[in-house]
């Protein structure tokens, strides 16, 4: 049934967090650095989202950018970062480790999730680097995660749709698979039908000039490649809006 279909919106802001809200979305994800992916927010970030919105919200537990291979060090960082966020009222986590072959790190993987307890966990798209999908998917099903957010091993979601597929149909309901990557209001009602996923993620983002009168355009703060400093990307409640829509009428 259309009321089913959920939308999940990866929100860096209490701007974006309440603009998906407002726009119809079902969760959360919230994060920091969406350039690079997504990684942990602050423990401010996620006390003032929480104030503000209603609808449960899932934190990404991810210490850098890179590659799903963690040091040590990085894992105490990960493992504190659980503490607290479940300290602070996170409803769920994100998160994902893999082994050097492109397995996923079942043994790191279920101290997170011994940690994480009771909340509910999704797997990130850690998942897009592993060696076989359908060898990961049984591992993350026998661990006990909640879902596992994908593009299908591809570059977007519309380009993974036939692993995306094959994975819900490998799953049986026994794990959620949430297509995301480049999800728009174009694309999403074919992602839908073709994959037979009931959840979906996207950033649903517009572009948001910045307030700055005074502007040093010859600075950034960031390397060659940032965003610029000028502009602001935020979740907006009209694309939300007609993507939630768009998953209605699917059906």
């Amino acid at each position: 049934m259309a009321e089913e279909y959920l939308m999940e919106v990866c929100v860096d802001s209490v701007e974006s967090a309440v603009n998906a809200e407002r726009g119809g979305a079902g969760r959360l994800e919230l994060c920091t650095s969406l350039l690079e992916g997504g990684l942990t927010p602050s423990l401010g970030l996620l006390q003032i989202v929480k104030q503000y919105v209603k609808i449960p919200v899932y934190v990404m537990i991810r210490p850098r950018g890179g590659d799903f291979l963690y040091s040590d060090h990085e894992v105490e960082v990960m493992r504190k970062d659980i503490e607290l966020m479940k300290s602070h009222g996170a409803d769920g986590l994100v998160l994902g480790a893999l082994t050097e072959d492109g397995r996923v790190d079942a043994e790191l993987c279920m101290e997170f999730l011994a940690a994480a307890r009771p909340l509910p966990v999704t797997f990130h798209r850690a998942f897009d680097m592993v060696h076989d999908p359908a060898v990961a998917l049984e591992t993350l099903v026998s661990l006990g995660f909640q879902r596992v957010l994908t593009s299908g091993c591809d570059t977007s979601a519309l380009e993974g749709l036939p692993v995306i597929k094959r994975l819900v149909d490998q799953a049986k309901g026994r794990i959620a698979i949430m297509p995301g990557g480049g999800i728009t209001e174009r694309n999403l009602q074919r992602i839908l039908e073709g994959s037979g996923a009931q959840e979906f993620h996207g950033s649903a983002r517009s572009s948001k000039d910045s307030a700055m009168k005074f502007r040093n355009t010859c600075v950034t703060m960031g390397a060659a490649f940032s965003a610029p400093e000028y502009g602001l990307k935020v979740a907006d409640v009209c694309k939300v809006r007609t993507l939630t829509a768009i998953a209605r009428n699917t059906l």
